[in-house]
Parts: C-alpha cells; sequence; structure tokens
C-alpha cells in the first residue's frame, strides 16, 4: 500500500529552519531532511533510518520545536511494515 501522506507547509518550513541551523545534531537534520524531502511526493516514505532519527529527536529535550515538528512528519509518513 502507497503512503498518501505528504509533508505539511508548516512542517516543510520547520525543516527548513532545522537543516539550515548551525546548533542542529545530526539526527534531527536527517529526520528534517526526510520530511522535506516529501514535501509534494506522496509515493515517497521514511526510511528506517531517518524513522530512527526521528524517534531520537523526539525523545531528546533539548530539542527546539521545528525540529519536533519536522521529525513528527517524518514519523508520520514511515508507514506500517505491515502494509503490503
Amino acid at each position: 500500500m502507497t503512503n498518501k501522506e505528504v509533508t505539511s507547509k508548516q512542517a516543510a518550513q520547520s525543516a527548513s529552519k532545522t537543516l539550515s541551523s548551525a546548533a542542529t545534531g545530526a539526527a534531527s537534520k536527517s529526520a528534517a531532511a526526510s520530511a522535506l524531502s516529501q514535501r509534494q511526493a506522496p509515493d515517497k516514505t521514511t526510511s528506517s533510518a531517518a524513522a530512527t532519527a526521528a524517534s531520537k529527536t523526539l525523545r531528546d529535550g533539548r530539542t527546539s520545536t521545528d525540529s519536533k515538528s519536522a521529525a513528527g512528519s517524518a514519523l508520520a509518513q514511515k508507514g506500517s511494515a505491515r502494509e503490503s
């Protein structure tokens, strides 16, 4: 089953801010890049590596709101392992 989700404009803007910040860690940038790459691409899904990075980003208490927004968007587009 194909993923029908795309990254919202607000989440894409958050992802862009995350990617341009020098203070942002690698996990946050990975999740943000995944979310941004799915802005207008409903056929793309988040990779396992990017989903792991997004999960790590969401669990880190030091993460900015923009990074968490992008990470949440990336996870929402992961798809289920049970889908076929």
